[in-house]
């Protein structure tokens, strides 16, 4: 089969793309015929040695595929050849991964797609829907009547957070420019505040004056000491991104209001979490309230560029679509 891999980790210049033996599923796994797969950030960061997972090579890069079943183990339940199906957690762990013509599942890693939806538009969405519910439902503990300040609003991850807050019965504050307002309203926004302000703080709190339930920074900024100040009475922080950040917390005004900070990477969900997460993408796909902004399609022999690209900031705001 072809794939995209590695032989060592390194640069985008490290990725090959060439013949791969076909994987053989074990008996709990599902092989896949993959019609599409994507690059996120965390893909580079494990291309490159930056965040140490395991992997063997030669390893194939990449989480996030769509496809159809090609063959299923005994010990895979549900799956029957033809079906069309998404994973978005191979690639680290020890598990190959989703850029290749073939590519091997366990049966707990993977879900059916629904009916009507784009195979482009569901990989495109797979690793960034998914952060987005579990920053709001596992670890932010969200719930109907809440308000959530969302920084990077307009952003793959936060698009997706207002869909899924707002739609959960919250009241949602968008951080992000003033070109992409609108769109934040329609995905949701009660309110939309300039990130250019010079008070973006007090402007929040003025639109919500007992202070917000959750604030969620998907921009990676992750400046506490504002984070904080923007909280109410039992308050929480949940950090998912800024990796090299190191921002001061004030633990006074914090834990004065009950307050938490949180952290997660989505590398350390469960197979329940992310099956849970997975039921809600489904339904919100099925219903046409998720979609992608902006996606490019590439063929998967362009997966070094892809990496290229993401590394180089020249795909903000736009999902690559690799196609086998």
């Amino acid at each position: 089969m072809r794939a995209a891999y590695i032989e060592q980790l390194g640069p985008p210049e490290a990725i090959r793309y060439g013949e791969l033996p076909t994987p053989q599923p074990g008996p709990n796994d599902v092989l896949v015929d993959v019609e599409v797969a994507t690059v996120n950030h965390v893909d580079t960061f494990v291309r490159s040695g930056a965040w140490r997972t395991p992997v063997e090579f030669p390893f194939v890069i990449g989480r996030d595929l769509v496809g159809r079943v090609a063959a299923a183990g005994p010990g895979a339940p549900g799956f029957a050849v033809g079906d069309r199906v998404w994973c978005n957690s191979l690639g680290h762990g020890g598990r190959q991964g989703a850029a290749a013509e073939k590519a091997v599942v366990p049966a707990d890693r993977l879900y059916h797609l629904p009916d009507g939806v784009e195979p482009g538009d569901a990989v495109a969405l797979a690793h960034p829907a998914a952060t987005a519910y579990l920053a709001l439902f596992t670890h932010g503990r969200m719930r109907a009547g809440d308000t959530v300040v969302v920084l990077g609003a307009a952003g793959n991850v936060g698009a997706a957070v207002v869909v899924m807050a707002a739609e959960a019965g919250a009241r949602v504050i968008a951080v992000a420019g003033p070109r992409d307002a609108e769109y934040c309203r329609s995905l949701g926004a009660a309110e939309v505040i300039d990130y250019r302000d010079p008070d973006v703080p007090g402007r929040v709190l003025r639109a919500s004056p007992g202070g917000v339930d959750l604030h969620v920074d998907t921009a990676a900024h992750n400046d506490l000491d504002a984070a904080v100040g923007l909280l109410a009475k039992r308050g929480r922080i949940v950090l998912l991104a800024g990796m090299r950040t190191r921002p001061v917390l004030p633990v006074g005004p914090l834990y004065l209001k009950d307050c938490s900070v949180v952290g997660f990477a989505i590398s350390q969900a469960t197979t329940a979490e992310l099956s849970e997460a997975a039921t809600a993408i489904n339904r919100l796909l099925a219903d046409g309230r998720l979609r992608p902004r902006r996606t490019r399609s590439l063929p998967l022999s362009e997966a070094a560029e892809a990496h290229r690209a993401v590394e180089a900031g020249e795909a903000h705001g736009i999902r690559l679509v690799l196609h086998t």
